[in-house]
């Protein structure tokens, strides 16, 4: 029974070693220092561009967050909250009052319309003629040519010198052509002044923004009047770009004539690429690509004849063909800009020239890449300074799905989240963790085997000894039995 229970132990303590060990700032090669605002319970900042740099996985799973005792903190890695930008202004409205009989909200027909060739607006009349001091039965409206991205979502009212009480209910019809004619708002504009001379108002219209031109104002009851001035409260949304990050990367030879490789960290996202030609005056017709995994073998397949070369040729991808130039006209230098794509994540980017020269000193001509950055939102518990750590093979993925950092959350409030300050990175490691298999799978399964066949041996060690003491003792009993 002694054997079987130390056997047992030790299999117990093999299969302690085989456990997966926790997850420590140490095993990453990188680190970056995240302060967030004071007081922020939630925080968001951009993904660093040395994240990109150094990460080991393309989805950025080696990526952790730390506090400075070692406790892993919850975060979420996500595309960044759109932002806009709006702007607010005021449009006064040019009035054109329409009297006459038979004038009411639903028809013009007795109405002449003179636009300019602009579509601005000249005059309206009344045909058979009006009088000029009679009441309006309803006002045109004119605000000029919509300006781009811009919506009307109000209307000011402002009533004639020496009017200081009214009360109406109006109907507001916007188009932009003056024959199609949409109802979009009633209200009832009110003004009440007490012997103080203190008013009371309720002097606007206001309504889902939209964009139009023309307006037309009639009465549902109230005297019609001529306003004094009616100003439209116009809204202006400018979508506003995400921070974009960029790197540049130096080539070396390739395997054809002309041919540049760019070595490039897995982890960047590029969406948009140029190309600094070293000489002015060039134009570069380039196709850029990829090789595939299979192009990693031997170098020695190049000299296997034609039918080997064809099928190292195969191996590459082409992505994009374009252009790129630097031309000086006129004392000034017209230079390519950087060419929108598809993101692509690679560790190779691969230029071949389409015209080969063989002496083309552009070869020696920069690669950008740019891309958009991740929003890193996180909750910040636990003790600070907060580390976020990075670089390290095989590791799985830690972020969480953003509904569980940040759950109910709009996209407004997100973008209004503190921005915490990231520190300059700090190598924690000479080199980086040497990982056979994800999370030394490896190492652990070699630590059980060892303790299983240890537990083998001395099982065996104490039957053997158990074996030749039941012989001794059946001798024993068979010396005294004669």
């Amino acid at each position: 029974m002694k054997p079987l229970l130390i056997c047992c132990s030790l299999l117990v303590a093999g299969a302690a070693l085989a456990a997966p060990g926790q997850d420590r700032p140490q095993d990453y090669r990188w680190s970056i220092a995240l302060t967030p605002q004071p007081g922020a319970g939630l925080s968001r900042l951009s993904v660093p561009t040395d994240v990109y740099l150094h990460a080991r996985s393309a989805s950025l799973a080696d990526v952790r967050l730390f506090d400075s005792t070692g406790k892993p903190l919850a975060f979420a890695l996500t595309a960044p909250p759109a932002q806009s930008r709006t702007q607010r202004d005021t449009l006064a409205m040019r009035i054109f009052p329409v009297t006459g009989k038979n004038i009411g909200y639903y028809e013009l027909d007795n109405v002449d319309i003179r636009t300019g060739n602009d579509g601005r607006l000249l005059s309206v009349t009344t045909r058979g003629g009006g009088t000029p001091d009679a009441a309006p039965g309803l006002l045109i409206l004119d605000a000029g040519p919509p300006a781009k991205d811009s919506r009307i979502g109000a209307l000011h009212f402002t009533l004639p010198p020496g009017t200081d009480n009214y009360n109406a209910q109006v109907l507001l019809e916007v188009s932009d052509d003056l024959k199609q004619w949409d109802a979009i708002a009633t209200t009832t504009l009110n003004w009440l002044r007490n012997s103080d001379t203190q008013t009371l108002a309720n002097d606007r219209i206001e309504f889902a923004p939209r964009a139009f031109r023309y307006a037309r104002l009639s009465w549902q009851y109230g005297d019609p009047i001529t306003f004094a001035g009616i100003a439209a409260q116009q809204v202006s949304v400018t979508a506003v770009a995400s921070p974009r990050a960029t790197i540049t990367l130096k080539g070396t030879a390739g395997k054809d004539v002309d041919e540049r490789l760019y070595a490039t960290p897995i982890a960047i996202p590029a969406d948009s690429i140029g190309l600094q030609l070293a000489e002015g005056n060039t134009s570069m017709p380039v196709t850029l690509g990829v090789y595939h995994p299979a192009s990693e073998a031997p170098r020695q397949r190049l000299h296997l004849g034609p039918r080997a070369r064809a099928t190292q040729a195969a191996d590459f991808e082409p992505l994009l063909n374009t252009t790129f130039y630097r031309i000086n006209m006129d004392g000034k230098e017209r230079v390519s800009g950087d060419l929108a794509m598809p993101v692509v994540q690679t560790a190779q980017w691969v230029l071949r020239p389409q015209y080969h020269s063989g002496t083309n000193p552009n070869l020696n001509s920069v690669l950008r890449l740019g891309w958009t950055p991740a929003s890193l939102v996180f909750l910040a518990s636990g003790k600070g300074p907060y580390q976020l750590v990075f670089g390290r093979n095989g590791a799985t993925p830690a972020a969480l799905p953003l509904s569980q950092v940040a759950p109910g959350f709009t996209q407004e409030e997100l973008l209004a989240l503190p921005v915490a300050t990231a520190a300059r990175v700090v190598a924690l490691t000479s080199e980086a963790p040497i990982e056979k298999t994800p999370d030394g799978a490896g190492l652990r399964l070699a630590a059980l085997w060892a303790a299983l066949l240890l537990g083998v041996g001395v099982l065996g060690f104490f039957a053997w000894r158990l074996l030749a003491q039941m012989k001794e003792e059946q001798g024993s009993t068979d010396k005294q039995e004669h």
